[in-house]
């Protein structure tokens, strides 16, 4: 089967790999595999990248010469704009939520790359993140009176042309699998502003997935599956107008544990298991939640879901690096 792309600009360094987990498999009595999204680049590792392939294809077909963006103050995708920017040519202004925008982080982690890409950083509050919209407008409309055009990237880079960077994902992980025995398979990554999830949603329905027992299941990291379910559901009608998609998501809800960013002890503990096992890095943001999510349904039901999982790990390294007092305390192991 051949799938029709929208127009794309290659950024990322892929297909990234997909390794069996052999400690992890025999420790959880599952096949695990994970799909190294995280090897997408080095400054520009995780998966934003991929969303960012179309929506820089299409902000560059319309002329724009400055892309506006926002998150979290450590958000992978902002870092991700920034230098994907910087790499085209293109000016970038992002929006950081932080709790108090007058008394800005300190400068490390992925607002030290931010920086050193030379983005515009507007540092904003919960309260206004809330209407975002609004400063989307207002910012694009700033750029335009200094004589430049804007083009918004929604947060996560997750719209109905962003998320086609995870049907790309969902090919690869299909040809990898192509070789190994069809047995019942659960495709799962971290939720946080579901382009990834419907990129892979709309992946499954083109590949035919489930005649191949092959299903994505998503752990969210904020909010809850009501939410996941329509946000994901209006992005993959974006995709393809399907009204019954929705019964294709499959959200790990339970697990946001103290809130989005907010990591609870036992989080933290799988997340440094999961390093001296393997010595694969997670990310207390995204995919620690999610392999927290996972390790934790499996606890409760091996079969929870089937005989081999595919985590995605979909970056976040740089994020870590702030989080290391919460890890280890102040100095200690």
């Amino acid at each position: 089967m051949t799938i029709e792309y929208p127009a794309r600009i290659e950024l990322a360094r892929t297909p990234t790999p997909l390794e069996k987990l052999a400690r992890t498999s025999a420790a959880l009595g599952v096949e695990v595999w994970i799909k190294r999204d995280d090897l997408t680049g080095a400054e520009l590792s995780g998966n934003k990248i991929r969303k960012l392939e179309f929506l820089f294809a299409d902000a560059m077909a319309r002329g724009a010469d400055t892309v506006i963006t926002g998150g979290g103050e450590q958000s992978n995708h902002c870092r991700a704009t920034a230098l994907a920017a910087t790499r085209l040519g293109l000016r970038s202004v992002v929006l950081l939520r932080t709790a108090d925008p007058g008394n800005p982080p300190t400068t490390r982690g992925n607002i030290l790359l931010d920086r050193l890409a030379g983005a515009e950083i507007v540092w904003i509050s919960p309260d206004e993140w809330q209407r975002r919209g609004e400063i989307f407008v207002r910012e694009a409309e700033r750029v335009k009176k200094a004589g430049h055009k804007a083009y918004v990237i929604p947060e996560g880079g997750s719209n109905a042309i962003g998320s086609w960077g995870y049907v790309v994902c969902a090919e690869e992980i299909d040809a990898q699998l192509a070789a190994r025995p069809d047995v019942p398979t659960t495709v799962i990554h971290a939720c946080g502003s579901g382009g990834t999830a419907a990129g892979l949603v709309i992946g499954a329905r083109e590949l035919s997935w489930s005649d191949r027992n092959i299903r994505v299941a998503s752990v969210n990291v904020c909010d809850d599956r009501d939410y996941f379910v329509d946000v994901i559901g209006r992005i993959c009608r974006g995709m393809r107008d399907d009204p019954e998609i929705e019964g294709e998501i499959d959200i790990v809800d339970g697990y946001v544990g103290d809130g989005y960013a907010r990591s609870r002890p036992q989080e933290l503990e799988q997340l440094v298991a999961m390093a001296r096992r393997e010595a694969v890095i997670l990310d207390p943001v995204y995919t620690g939640k999610a392999w927290f999510g996972l390790v934790s349904e499996l606890a409760k039901d091996r079969e929870r879901f089937g005989q081999r999982v595919v985590f995605v790990h979909t970056g976040g390294i740089f994020g870590l690096f702030p989080a290391a007092e919460r890890i280890f305390g102040s100095g200690g192991s």
